[in-house]
């Protein structure tokens, strides 16, 4: 993805900013507008910051109660907010299991030729838990347990594992199906990305795969990236949180549905 131009970077920017919190996979709507633009391979440097902005809109949207909650934390008792703090690390393990064990097979995903038909296979995953989540009712949501950190912390780490699968999609539906309040399992769902995203930054910052000169994006092109990602994160999160009080998340169902039809059929049908 080298010599990425500032409209590029701006293109990507917003979509990574809007899809990583709506349920539409943020991975396969990135890998649909590499190949619409032409790009080739992947870029970590780019990767990192626009990831290291959503991350940033976490933490605005979420500030006041991140900080309640290490206050609550700080207070060394069985309280409130270290039990959902430890809800938080034990829906973390999962992911992390994945992160260690199979991070190699999930980046050769992405060097496949067939990215693309992944993409619109787990779109269509994707609408099914969509669907799935809406027609599930449920009379009383109840608060998220151990147990229930647990079920969501692997429906993220499946998602994981499959690239193309939407993460907030897969825990979102999952809170939802398994009897979780709307308005809870949606801020569970971001909060609970948080450390694993950073976690896999440092890991990348390590390895010294966060480099300007040999990433060839110029300093202005990631600027625009990490702008545009953090402002249009912020406006999507925001706005999911709604999405899901209002029970309204069947229309991204349709969406992803018809993305992966089109999708099929360009791969299929047009030579």
């Amino acid at each position: 993805m080298g010599d990425l131009s500032w409209l590029q970077a701006l293109i990507l920017g917003i979509i990574q900013g809007l899809t990583e919190f709506l349920p539409i996979s943020s991975s396969g709507h990135l890998a649909i507008a590499e190949a619409l633009m032409g790009m080739q391979g992947d870029n970590l440097t780019f990767a990192i910051a626009v990831h290291a902005a959503t991350v940033l809109s976490i933490l605005t949207v979420f500030g006041l109660e991140i900080w309640k909650l290490i206050q609550g934390l700080f207070k060394f008792h069985w309280n409130e907010e270290t039990q959902y703090i430890l809800k938080l690390a034990f829906s973390m393990i999962p992911v992390v299991i994945v992160g260690l064990f199979f991070k190699d097979y999930v980046e050769s995903i992405f060097d496949s030729d067939y990215v693309l038909i992944w993409v619109a296979f787990m779109l269509l995953i994707t609408a099914a838990l969509l669907l799935l989540s809406y027609y599930v009712k449920h009379r009383h949501g109840r608060n998220i347990t151990f147990t229930d950190a647990v079920i969501i912390g692997i429906a993220q780490a499946i998602a994981a594992i499959f690239p193309g699968l939407s993460r907030s999609g897969a825990t979102i539906s999952t809170g939802l199906i398994i009897g979780n309040k709307k308005d809870k399992v949606a801020q569970f769902s971001f909060l609970m990305v948080i450390i694993p995203v950073l976690g896999e930054a440092f890991l990348d910052l390590k390895k010294g795969n966060f480099s300007l000169a040999q990433s060839g994006i110029s300093t202005t092109s990631l600027l625009i990236g990490f702008i545009a990602a953090y402002i249009f994160g912020t406006i999507a999160c925001k706005w999911m949180l709604d999405i899901v009080k209002k029970g309204k998340l069947i229309y991204f169902a349709y969406y992803c549905l018809a993305v992966a039809l089109i999708i099929l059929g360009f791969s299929f049908f047009v030579p």
